[in-house]
């Protein structure tokens, strides 16, 4: 199955046998598209199977996210997400020390004088139990947000060192070979970037779009041509609107783990001149965990109190909820809870009963059986309904759980996140040296951007000049546009012509 984009007049003319090329390699998701003149094609990257919460586009949106095993084979897209959650469903984690070095004891006397040292006995030296025993896979989602850091170098699977490169290598080589299957052997494309990589070094954007470009080459791609996210989306937008009035274009892309914006200024012709571009990491993926937060974590069993016999009678405090918030957040690594000094608390306090009792039993529930996933996609779920319904239930029957909850309350939640999208809208606009009427057309694309809030926070700004463009999809068209057609991104954008 390909899904089609609206065809326009952008650029050149399309009668050469070439192809433009695009890769959105997302935190979240990843997407990839062919454009051949006149029609763009996404490519299907998944079996199109219907998952929970999985976008319209089912087949072409695959999931960013790498399993490698003991035998360190590798899984990618929602194949990695299910064997993540087959493999550790109900597993007890049980850690052992990992051995740090080696020590050299006596255990002989030798006599007063004497040169001989007397007999030593060589031991291991273990440090803190890290080493999960029974892990049968690691399952890495998200990793785009760490290519900025630089003191994050390489992460451990199975006592082997896996550069950042080696880890989002997979991901793009399954879409590269979707894309040859489609369009015979390549190696070029024009391949998506937020406008800021995640991290605090001045140089992050530099160090991330060179690792990028490196683990796009292991893949097979020789010439990646790097392509900011927001400035793709507008391309796509005005190719499928070759009408579309205004000359200067605002392209607001909210995804799952950045905020970013563009102003272009449309010339004669089909050309453009990119004015700013600007970017937050704020993304979709925070709004669902500060949800999970407020809505779960107080039945979960946060606030309650811990009671147990000590030696001097019973010790009554306050459960220690914070030592369990952050593995609780982060999906991927929730099963480390399923260790003895997690749930024994958690079931000391379940023997107790009574409202509190039934609090830890959905906390066991979600412990024991892995439900980190299931609750996040159900929570995605949720949000979705509320951008179309004033009201809706965030029900998770397995571990009992059904909330309701109103729109209105919902963007309290959220109040400081919608802030900082006012924020950075005034930033951009103040970057680009324009007033608020200085704008024509705004694009808001991205699945954040679905939120009634944030549309109505940029019809405040630009009243009757908001129009929506695909969420999920606009990037990837745009790039492949982009590279179709030969369109600069800017001045230094790194794309051989």
């Amino acid at each position: 199955m390909s899904t089609a984009v609206e065809p326009g007049s952008l650029g050149s003319d399309s009668t050469t046998d070439r192809v433009g090329i695009g890769i959105d390699f997302g935190t979240s998701n990843s997407v990839a598209a062919v454009f051949d003149g006149q029609r763009v094609t996404l490519v299907d990257l998944e079996d199109g199977v219907g998952h929970p919460g999985a976008p319209e586009h089912d087949a072409e949106i695959m999931p960013s996210a790498t399993y490698i095993d003991r035998a360190l084979q590798t899984l990618t897209g929602r194949d990695a997400i299910d064997q993540y959650i087959d493999d550790n469903t109900g597993r007890k984690v049980e850690l052992i020390p990992e051995v740090i070095g080696k020590a050299s004891l006596a255990v002989g006397f030798a006599g007063a004088g004497s040169r001989n040292p007397g007999e030593t006995l060589s031991v291991d030296v273990y440090g803190d139990a890290m080493t999960d025993t029974g892990m049968r896979g690691r399952l890495f989602r998200g990793t785009k947000r760490l290519l900025g850091k630089a003191d994050v170098r390489r992460l451990m699977v199975f006592d082997h060192p896996f550069r950042l490169v080696a880890l989002i290598t997979p991901l793009l080589l399954r879409m590269r070979n979707a894309l040859a299957n489609q369009v015979g052997d390549m190696d070029r494309a024009c391949v998506g970037h937020p406008v800021n990589f995640e991290g605090r070094d001045e140089h992050r954007n530099k160090l991330a779009l060179t690792r990028l470009g490196e683990a796009y080459r292991y893949a097979g791609i020789a010439r990646p041509c790097p392509y900011p996210e927001p400035i793709a989306a507008a391309v796509s937008f005005l190719h499928a609107n070759p009408g579309a009035e205004g000359e200067r274009v605002l392209t607001v892309d909210f995804g799952g783990g950045t905020l970013d914006f563009c102003v272009l200024e449309r010339a004669p012709g089909s050309s453009f001149r990119v004015v700013t571009t600007h970017g937050v990491a704020l993304g979709g993926d925070h709004i669902d965990q500060r949800l999970f937060r407020e809505l779960l974590f107080p039945l979960l069993g946060k606030g309650e109190r811990w009671k147990r016999r000590g030696e001097r009678g019973v010790i009554d405090t306050a459960f220690p909820f914070e030592d369990y918030e952050e593995l609780l957040v982060n999906w991927a690594v929730t099963y480390l809870l399923n260790q003895n000094r997690y749930t024994a608390a958690v079931q000391d306090c379940i023997l107790r009963g009574g409202a509190a009792g039934v609090k830890f039993r959905r906390l066991r529930e979600l412990i024991q059986q892995n439900l980190g996933y299931v609750v996040f996609q159900a929570i995605k779920e949720f949000k979705a309904r509320l951008s179309s319904s004033e009201e809706a239930a965030l029900d998770i029957p397995e571990i009992d759980v059904y909330v309701r909850l109103t729109r209105s309350r919902f963007e309290e939640l959220i109040a400081d996140m919608l802030g900082k999208v006012e924020h950075a809208v005034r930033e951009t606009l103040t970057r680009a040296r324009l007033p608020v009427d200085g704008v024509d057309l705004v694009l808001r694309t991205g699945g954040s951007s679905l939120i009634p809030a944030v549309h109505r926070i940029l019809e405040g700004f630009f009243p009757g000049r908001v129009v929506d463009h695909d969420p999920f999809t606009s990037v990837a068209a745009g790039l492949a546009i982009a590279d179709f057609h030969g369109m600069p991104a800017g001045p230094d954008d790194g794309c051989p012509r």
